[in-house]
């Protein structure tokens, strides 16, 4: 059977936008009036179109309504959770790396006056979270013990836990649990809750918000070749599945973030195209992050002007997450990147 696709495009900011929602020309992105979309294009696995909202009506019976059904939660409102404000965009997730070999920044803040003064700069600089963690998982890192991990980050999670909000990249179940009673207000697990199978149950049992990542084998391997039938589709339906295996196993909050995973089990052709058609997943009804800071596709891209921070890449590809209503991005340069989303916001905003 047939499946369809729904992918809300054609996006408008500001002052543009309210125009259109006045004049019943545009709909709002999770109920949001600063950013707003007037075209959808429908996707299966074998062609795509795109029309106007206002052509919907003219669809055969089944599709209309499975278009409407996937409109609901592309414009249905979010709540707030975990000092994320979900009714502006975007929100920025500070990265702090307390270990020895991250891709960009290991090594760097790996004492803890260094951490606590980073995070709280982070913080200070308009972060909503600072995500902390003491694992890398750059592509071809391998595991790091447990007790290691934790002795990285303990004292760092402990000093913060109850000055700023704070998140923890982790994929051990026992290192969340020993986060959520200091007080950490996010998990992040890059497994998409796979590495460990305990994590279900310390999520269950916490009731606390989360990030779903998809990524492709493990960080040791996961860029020996990565393959997709068709990346957008295969990556929207693991979150489907996930999203059902949540549910049939009792989390039945709405406190997720989706995130596609970007340089996880991708090269720069899937990169891009998850770049490139990233609004699609607003149709699974949850928030949706990107870490696009310093990623090698911008490497790959720019070339020859390829720089050690990519600082030109993560704002060009973050203002462009945030025009296709992106509502949170994980950032290193937090201060560079929200003076870029500043000086383009009041250059549109008329």
């Amino acid at each position: 059977m047939l499946r369809y696709y729904t992918r809300a495009c054609n996006f408008y900011y500001g002052k543009k936008s309210k125009d259109l929602l006045r004049k019943k020309k545009s709909l709002p992105l999770n109920g949001n009036k600063e950013i707003s979309f007037d075209q959808i294009e429908i996707l299966t696995r074998r062609s795509k179109q795109k029309i106007f909202i206002n052509q919907i009506k003219n669809l055969p019976k089944p599709l209309k309504q499975k278009i409407k059904f996937d409109l609901g939660k592309i414009i249905s409102k979010k709540k707030n959770f975990s000092n994320l404000k979900l009714n502006k965009i975007p929100n920025i997730l500070g990265i702090l790396n307390l270990t020895p070999d991250s891709f960009s920044d290991g090594g760097n803040f790996n004492t803890k006056s260094k951490s606590i003064k980073h995070a709280i700069n982070l913080y200070k600089e308009g972060a909503n979270l600072v995500d902390i963690g003491g694992e890398s998982t750059r592509p071809g890192s391998n595991p790091v013990n447990e007790k290691i991990e934790w002795n990285r980050i303990f004292k760092t999670i402990k000093f913060l836990s109850n000055k700023i909000p704070i998140s923890i990249d982790t994929r051990k179940s026992k290192i969340m649990e020993k986060g959520i009673k200091l007080g950490v207000k996010l998990i992040n697990d890059v497994s998409g809750l796979k590495y460990d199978p305990n994590t279900i149950n310390v999520l269950k049992k916490s009731k606390i918000p989360f990030v779903l990542q998809h990524s492709q084998g493990d960080p040791k391997n996961m860029q020996n070749k990565p393959r997709y039938k068709y990346e957008l589709l295969d990556i929207y339906d693991f979150f489907e599945d996930r999203i059902n295996y949540l549910r049939s196993n009792g989390i039945n909050h709405n406190n997720i973030i989706i995130d596609p995973g970007i340089g996880f089990g991708k090269n720069l052709k899937h990169n891009m195209t998850l770049i490139n058609n990233i609004s699609i997943f607003h149709s699974l009804g949850f928030p949706v992050l990107v870490g696009n800071s310093r990623k090698r596709f911008i490497k790959d891209i720019s070339k020859k002007n390829d720089s050690k921070k990519r600082i030109g890449g993560s704002i060009a590809s973050s203002i462009y997450l945030m025009m296709q209503g992106v509502q949170i991005l994980r950032i290193h340069d937090v201060n560079e990147i929200i003076q870029g989303i500043k000086v383009y916001k009041e250059i549109i905003k008329n």
